[in-house]
């Protein structure tokens, strides 16, 4: 009976913080300064000749946290992200829907969630991505179209001089 009482003890411990289940540590901070996330990872990216990377969307959202997993375990998707990016989660959500930060970058929300954005070192906007073209037809994301699209938007990548002749 003892065990059965540490047992109830720990899964109802587990259910609280909510590990219980198979369910995934939040991904995005509803409370984070998401202006001086963005300044940070601008700065960072400025420094280490990369692009910022922000993931938009929400904890409340599968396919946000689908892609949070998809990348992280994908060895070929987190080496490009790590290789040519300052990653960042920015929330979207019913307690705080950063609508200054949605609104400065043309309010890529129109496309649902996640969104992804690309802003170059300087904080410029490079590119707005709609997720679902990322897709796979069993419910994930396809490596190739995700490579491919991070590739495409790397500094090398859109750098004139990968281009041109070097004689």
């Amino acid at each position: 009976m003892k065990i059965f009482k540490i047992f109830a003890l720990c899964l109802f411990a587990q259910i609280l913080t909510g590990t219980a289940f198979g369910q995934e540590a939040a991904i995005y901070d509803e409370h984070a300064d998401a202006a001086a996330a963005i300044d940070m990872a601008i700065e960072k990216a400025s420094s280490a000749n990369q692009h910022v990377f922000i993931q938009a969307g929400g904890n409340w959202c599968s396919w946000c946290r689908k892609f949070a997993k998809f990348s992280q375990e994908d060895f070929k998707i987190d080496s490009i992200l790590k290789s040519s990016y300052q990653v960042v989660h920015l929330n979207y959500s019913k307690t705080n829907k950063n609508e200054k930060i949605f609104e400065k970058y043309g309010f890529p929300q129109r496309f649902g969630f996640p969104v992804f954005i690309i802003l170059d070192g300087k904080g410029k906007l490079l590119h707005i991505q709609n997720s679902e073209y990322l897709e796979d037809n069993k419910g994930s994301y396809d490596r190739n179209r995700v490579f491919r699209f991070l590739q495409a938007w790397t500094p090398a990548a859109i750098d004139p001089s990968t281009y041109t002749s070097k004689k």
